[in-house]
């Protein structure tokens, strides 16, 4: 008040001039002539003006010193409570850094390579105190000491302890444990890190200690002192400096005037401003209320008598308001609003008449109807964003993209931030546990600008009891309308995080939990800064609603990503786990479900006697889990089938019986017929021969890559889907060149619903195409070429490149049908393995030579054939022109016969019989190599 009237005329006759108090004293030239009278009104006596302005200065001089005191006590108070924190701090820091390199010392010598070998050699102490002595000196510790699983020491810095009982508690240690403490020692207080050592089994086979005292660890405090010495002395300088200021400062506003005509003047100005019905607000240019009338207070709901001295933009007025108050501008009958008022403001500044400069308000309430058309308004875009958002919400099965969508819905209609915190078991598909606090992650967040302040996406959120996050996590929605308001639940529980998203530009909030079938699932964060409305309780309805809807979307989703991820689970536990050992093909593969979900694409590698492999590309039709456990059963068929040799067109035709008999079964438990749509390619290749035998059941050709890079698709009989039952297979056998590439797919590689199958050959071809690549960059060069962004089915890749088996690793006799030659055959086995340096095999080989080749000649027909592959494993095949098939038998103990194949069993890894085309059968044993 004093600031503002304090250029005003003094009373008439009240003798002032303006300048120095002192300066009234003076005569003013010509006014001699006055009479005694005029002169009497006119002035005090000047020895009683004097006086007053003695007084006037030395009150001004006394507060200023009470002042000064007080402020010279405040900074002598923080310099000593800082001096003392310094101290405390430095204390601290010794022992925390003592700890950390007492235990960085001994963890690292303990782990350190050699440590266990030393412990446990016969002179522990030789090997171990040199390094000990080694590591103490480069790190600065006063001692590494080792000691034995009983205590007893194998290294001190003093020789003589040596051998000693160790001194300290080393008991949790032998325990496993790692342990620092304080101790006073001989040498004086220090810190002393025990680290167990344990040996190669995880059994603890010594310590080892290390200590560092006290005294050696550097303190700051020394640092720290001047900075605090010079604080203080530069806090006084501006103790000093300020009491000038304010002393100057009252003598220019108060313009020498007396207590009386102080009060005077104060008195017509109260009676003025606060008697009229029109509210008054006086801003100075620091936008600062210098004065509020009753008046304006009631119409703006401001505390009464509260007002002064405070910010404008701190009062928490309409934002319209506070824009026109803060912007020094004339303004006539503009209209605002004011919580349920609308106020017609006029403003005039203040210094347009050399007074100073700030503005003087003017309010008036107006009419109510404005403010109800404003509310209808804001009621129907409510509406309008509901059932927009209703719309936008939901639109798939992706839990991530759900937040997303409810974020980018109210962003920037209804906030300027949004974000979706998520309960972290929600973004793997389980549920969450109902009535306890979950842990959250940033699953969405959205802006009306790329810089924000909050947590990005993938953040882990932690949340602090109290806050609004954590309320909403016990269900109940928050409403901060000013998070600026020291009585806001944010500042009063978070204040650090509350006043960093003010000094953002953030000033309003609300909090919503998201909740389905009663589960919380997470929150949802709604944020203002540039829209200067605060929410209000009708903008948290909105965001309650907004929130149950999303909810019920991300429900749906995660229901749908838990039974994908089972889904997925079950086909990944069907499929090959890794490639097995043969020697016959390089192989790589690559399989890639499609993203709507699983399917029935399978492969699969079987290796097979006589040093051959079974390559298998299959696909059931349809996703989810009966796709799935179709193709499990059909994979674990084509195991059992292949284990009994059988070439591909048989193969396929019992894998046709039992996918009929799948859809049967489906018919009989589901009372409905079902036909399982399911292709099958099954190819056997020789790496002696180099001849592969192929069949396929309506799945898409093979494509060869020859060694010099020329593409084909092998011309094989198409054959009808699995499933049909008595329709034919036809086997087609081809020979193939050494390194070529075989090439095995599915139909989601070459076709989909953008493209058709044409074109797909086509570009594999093309990227197939080119000689002296691996089979891994064959598979990398193919998905790069074909495979879709969003695939909408299973792909199945396997790339097969051809070897070949040495010659001198195979060895073949021809017998006539003469028990004699028996002998031959043995001998010239054993000169064979002689040959191949497995004499270790020799006398096992020839018993299994002589027993296969006597059944041959004895029940077979000729030609009778005997062949040794040297492999992985040692083949012996005996192969005759008959088809009846021996079966192993336990000889009675009066048989003469009946053993031999029986002792083949016990000599080999394995055996067994496979039929040729020619209507004769093959006996083979394995052995494994020494």
């Amino acid at each position: 008040m004093a600031r503002f009237w304090g250029r005003s005329q003094a009373p008439t006759g009240s003798g002032r001039t303006d300048g120095n108090p002192t300066d009234r004293a003076r005569p003013r030239p010509g006014r001699e002539e006055e009479s005694a009278g005029r002169t009497h009104r006119r002035s005090r006596p000047e020895s009683r003006r004097r006086t007053v302005a003695g007084m006037r200065r030395l009150g001004m001089r006394s507060v200023a010193g009470q002042v000064f005191v007080l402020q010279l006590v405040i900074i002598l108070v923080l310099v000593v409570a800082a001096g003392i924190d310094v101290f405390v701090q430095a204390q601290r820091d010794t022992t925390t850094e003592a700890r950390n390199r007492s235990l960085a010392v001994a963890q690292t010598f303990a782990d350190s390579p050699g440590i266990v070998a030393a412990m446990e050699s016969r002179h522990p102490t030789a090997l171990l105190q040199p390094r000990a002595e080694a590591v103490r000196l480069a790190t600065g510790v006063d001692f590494v000491v080792v000691t034995d699983d009983h205590g007893i020491r194998y290294t001190h810095p003093i020789v003589n302890r040596i051998g000693k009982k160790f001194v300290g508690d080393i008991g949790p240690a032998l325990a496993g444990q790692t342990v620092t403490e304080t101790v006073n020692g001989t040498i004086g207080p220090l810190v002393q890190a025990i680290v167990p050592v344990f040996d190669s089994t995880h059994k603890v086979i010594g310590a080892v200690s290390a200590g560092i005292t006290l005294k050696k660890i550097s303190s700051t405090s020394q640092r720290q002192l001047p900075v605090v010495l010079l604080g203080a002395a530069l806090a006084l300088g501006l103790a000093s400096a300020g009491t000038w200021l304010v002393v100057r400062r009252l003598r220019r506003q108060t313009h020498g005037l007396g207590p009386a005509e102080m009060t005077r003047v104060y008195e017509h100005h109260d009676a003025v401003l606060h008697s009229v019905r029109e509210g008054v607000l006086i801003v100075g240019d620091d936008r600062r209320v210098l004065l509020a009338n009753d008046e304006a207070c009631r119409l703006l709901d401001l505390p009464l008598g509260q007002v002064d001295g405070r910010s404008v933009t701190e009062l928490g007025l309409d934002h319209r308001l506070t824009d026109l108050l803060t912007s020094g501008h004339t303004v006539t009958d503009e209209v605002v609003s004011a919580g349920d008022r609308l106020l017609a403001v006029n403003i005039r500044t203040t210094d347009r008449h050399g007074g100073p400069p700030g503005i003087v308000a003017t309010l008036r309430d107006s009419t109510e109807l404005r403010a109800l058309s404003g509310k209808a308004d804001q009621a129907r875009k409510r509406l309008t964003l509901l059932y927009e958002a209703s719309a936008a919400i939901g639109t798939t099965l992706d839990i991530t993209r759900t937040a997303e969508e409810l974020t980018e819905a109210v962003v920037p209609r209804f906030a300027d931030f949004a974000s979706v915190d998520l309960a972290e078991p929600l973004l793997h598909g389980d549920e969450p546990v109902p009535g306890r606090m979950v842990d959250l992650r940033r699953a969405a967040l959205h802006s009306t600008h790329a810089d924000t302040p909050l947590y990005p996406v993938g953040r882990s959120i932690s949340v602090t009891p109290g806050t609004p996050p954590a309320q909403a996590l016990e269900g109940r929605p928050v409403l901060e309308a000013d998070l600026s308001d020291p009585k806001s639940t944010w500042q009063q529980t978070d204040p650090g995080l509350a006043n960093r998203l003010v000094a953002q530009g953030i000033h309003s909030l609300i909090t919503v939990p998201l909740l389905a079938r009663g589960v919380l699932l997470g929150v949802a964060h709604f944020y203002r800064s540039e829209q200067h409305e605060p929410f209000d309780h009708d903008d948290l309805s909105v965001a309650e609603e907004l929130a149950a809807r999303a909810a019920v979307s991300i429900d749906n989703a995660r229901r749908f990503t838990r039974e994908h991820r089972m889904a997925v689970t079950l086909q990944h536990s069907l499929l090959p786990g890794g490639l097995p050992e043969q020697s016959a093909l390089d192989v790589a593969y690559r399989y890639l479900p499609a993203h709507a979900g699983v399917g029935g694409d399978w492969f699969d590698v079987i290796p097979l006697p006589g040093a051959r492999v079974a390559l298998v590309v299959g696909d059931v039709v349809g996703h989810g889990l009966h796709a799935a456990a179709t193709m499990g059963r059909l994979r674990t068929a084509v195991h059992n089938f292949s284990s009994l040799d059988l070439p591909p067109d048989e193969l396929l035709g019992h894998l046709d019986v039992l996918v009929n008999q799948i859809d049967q079964d489906r018919a009989t438990t589901d009372g409905e017929t079902s036909i399982t749509g399911a292709t099958c390619l099954y190819a056997i290749y020789d790496p002696v021969s180099r001849r592969c035998s192929m069949a396929r059941a309506g799945h898409l050709p093979p494509a060869l890559v020859r060694p010099d890079g020329s593409v084909e698709f092998l011309d094989l009989p198409a054959g009808p889907p699995l499933g049909l039952v008595g329709l034919p297979f036809e086997t087609v056998e081809l020979e193939l060149p050494e390194d070529s590439r075989l090439v095995l797919y599915t139909d989601g590689l070459v076709e989909d619903r953008t493209r058709d199958i044409d074109i797909g050959l086509d570009g594999l071809r093309t990227a197939l195409a080119g000689p002296g690549r691996s089979p891994e960059e064959t598979c990398q060069a193919v998905l790069d070429a074909l495979l879709p962004a969003n695939p909408t089915d299973d792909v199945a890749l396997l790339v097969a490149r051809t070897r070949a088996l040495p010659a001198d690793r195979v060895a073949l006799w021809e017998l006539p049908a003469d028990p004699a030659a028996v002998a031959r055959a043995r001998a010239d086995v054993a000169g064979q393995l002689a040959a191949w340096g497995l004499d270790e095999l020799a006398f096992t080989t020839e018993l299994i030579i002589s027993e296969l080749t006597t059944n041959a000649i004895r029940y077979g027909s000729g030609p009778i054939r005997v062949r040794l592959l040297h492999d992985r494993v040692l083949t012996v095949e005996v192969s005759d022109g008959s088809s009846t098939s021996p079966h192993l038998r336990y000889a009675a103990t009066t048989d003469e016969g009946g053993r031999g194949l029986f002792l083949v069993a016990q000599l080999s890894e394995r055996w067994g019989t496979r039929y040729t085309g020619g209507g004769g059968k093959v006996i083979w044993a394995e052995q494994p190599l020494p």
